[in-house]
């Protein structure tokens, strides 16, 4: 967990004032708690875990519950109106800006986005349903993406439409 945390720092330009190494240190305590064996111990750190995380809420407007799995390293660029479905998966090195939705697509039908490494994620874009975003691909700000983006691919629209990202050589 510990390892975990230096590295959520690390990435959040050491800064402690940075509302997402907040919420990264809420949500890496709310997953080693699970690890604690005895019953009787759990439940007040679970206690401990609720307070914390409804208090990083009403501070940073962030929802990033324990059940999310998130990789190493996520950056949380601007804080405010981002929530994320707890069946989420978040890859490594992925960069989220304020206003983003991680969700369901439709209430009470399953299937939450799974978010690759080095992803980018613009400003109020909502990525809804089971939907893949492929390693190393950007979600332009305010894009709707209800479809699967490939590897290194940009999303942009309402709803989002797949561009090839123009690389170096182009």
């Amino acid at each position: 967990m510990f390892e975990l945390i230096r590295e959520d720092f690390a990435a959040h330009a050491r800064d402690p004032w940075r509302q997402g190494v907040w919420v990264m240190l809420v949500y890496r305590f709310g997953r080693w708690r699970y690890r604690v064996r005895p019953a009787l111990l759990r439940k007040p750190l679970s206690l401990v875990y609720r307070f914390l995380k409804i208090g990083v809420q009403i501070l940073t407007g962030v929802d990033l519950p324990c059940e999310v799995q998130v990789g190493r390293r996520l950056v949380i660029e601007h804080f405010g109106g981002i929530i994320i479905s707890g069946d989420s998966v978040i890859g490594d090195d992925v960069v989220i800006r304020h206003g983003v939705t991680l969700g369901l697509r439709h209430t009470g039908v399953a299937g939450a986005p799974v978010i690759g490494d080095r992803v980018d994620i613009g400003a109020g874009a909502k990525v809804l349903g089971p939907v893949t975003i492929g390693e190393g691909a950007v979600i332009g700000a305010n894009a709707v993406v209800l479809c699967d983006v490939p590897p290194g691919a940009l999303a942009v629209g309402i709803p989002a439409v797949i561009k090839r990202r123009r690389g170096p050589a182009d």
